[in-house]
């Protein structure tokens, strides 16, 4: 049997991972991992989780499996940071899933079944692991234009002519802040349009928010999330904890089905209840619990709310200072975009070969698309990246 499994390419992020960790040079800088990392270049565990663990530690009496679809506590405490009050507790279902990639998966799954005809348009580029997983579950993807390389900003006009170009029952795949890779964001004017053609074109939304707080503020980033969610009669919307939190192994996810019709809610719930068994039976909890913990704690989610603001301000610090130092180097404000994105990533919008020349030449290691994470920065290496930008000809 095993004879008849094929090869899988290798992951180029953990290749270029592989690369770093061989590679002598002291100066050598890491920009290609999607991982938060501080000024020292270690990913920190937040003053409030470690103090939420040992609230665990003190009461937990059991390891005992929780429900299908999770802690209640942890989707009531998710459901109210990224939707607020714009839509009905009532009407929206959920389940907690193992990181914010089980949220897409059970997505996915849920449009399989429920339409098997359905195309899913993802954005020019996207996350990797969107594509991967929908050509593993062969459903048919189509790409609508997003990001703007002569800009560096976002090809609205072409986002809104491709979607206008999807039928209906179609999902549109959507990053809810913090576009992964781009860093190119809608502002809520731009998102108000989208949602019009989505309920012109009657198109289901899926909105991936993975960046929560790292981008505009926590309220902020959920400004566009919320709009759709309140706007057409049904959306799902994939969450991770990952980032925010920064519980990256403890892999804590949650996905909504949210319907305008509340009638609808104890089917979608048995859904995502079902989907969770076929596929893992009981979600993961410590993550979670941490998460519930924060949230219905005052004092710590004021504390988790102020670190995480510290973390989103000290990358916007970095992306400013990045562009100043190109605009001193080149004389130009080209690189002005820098500044303009949110989140960890930002896409240059060059070739694999300059990409390829800033690793051979000077230790800096993105991934080949040219996404790097700012994260990886510090105030002594953007004047590196900097010059070894222009030095290969960016």
């Amino acid at each position: 049997m095993f004879e008849n499994l094929k090869a899988q390419p290798a992951d180029k992020i953990l290749a270029l991972m592989q690369q770093f960790r061989e590679d002598p040079r002291d100066s050598k800088i890491d920009l290609g991992v999607g991982v938060y990392k501080n000024a020292e270049g270690v990913t920190p565990v937040m003053r409030a989780v470690k103090a939420a663990e040992h609230k665990i530690w003190e009461t937990q009496e059991s390891k005992s499996y929780v429900g299908l679809a999770g802690d209640p506590a942890y989707a009531d405490g998710m459901i109210s940071l990224i939707l607020g009050d714009a839509v009905a507790r009532g009407n929206i279902a959920a389940a907690a899933t193992p990181g914010g990639t089980g949220a897409v998966r059970q997505a996915f799954e849920l449009i399989r079944n429920a339409n098997p005809n359905a195309r899913v348009f993802v954005s020019d580029p996207t996350w990797p692991n969107h594509i991967s997983i929908l050509k593993y579950l062969n459903i048919e993807t189509v790409s609508y234009r997003y990001f703007d390389r002569e800009t560096r900003g976002v090809n609205f006009d072409g986002m809104i002519e491709d979607l206008k170009g999807a039928n209906p029952g179609d999902v549109v795949l959507l990053h809810g802040c913090c576009h992964n890779p781009t860093g190119a964001n809608l502002n809520l004017t731009q998102w108000q349009a989208v949602v019009d053609v989505l309920n012109e074109k009657g198109l289901i939304p899926m909105v991936d928010i993975a960046y929560q707080g790292f981008g505009d503020g926590l309220e902020e980033d959920a400004q566009g999330v919320r709009l759709v969610a309140s706007s057409v009669p049904e959306c799902l919307i994939a969450a991770s904890c990952s980032k925010n939190f920064g519980i990256y192994r403890e892999r804590t996810g949650l996905l909504m089905a949210v319907a305008q019709d509340a009638d609808g809610q104890a089917l979608n719930q048995s859904t995502l209840s079902f989907l969770n068994r076929q596929n893992y039976s009981f979600p993961p909890d410590h993550g979670a619990r941490i998460v519930s913990t924060i949230l219905n704690d005052d004092a710590l989610r004021t504390d988790w709310a102020a670190e995480l603001e510290d973390v989103r301000l000290g990358m916007l610090a970095l992306r400013q200072q990045l562009a100043d130092e190109l605009q001193n180097l080149t004389g130009s404000d080209r690189f002005g975009f820098l500044a303009q994105h949110r989140g960890m990533f930002s896409l240059l919008g060059t070739s694999a070969d300059l990409v390829e020349k800033m690793r051979v030449d000077n230790g800096i290691y993105m991934v080949g698309d040219s996404r790097m994470n700012i994260a990886g920065l510090n105030t002594q290496t953007v004047p590196v990246l900097a010059k070894a930008i222009v030095d290969a000809g960016v």
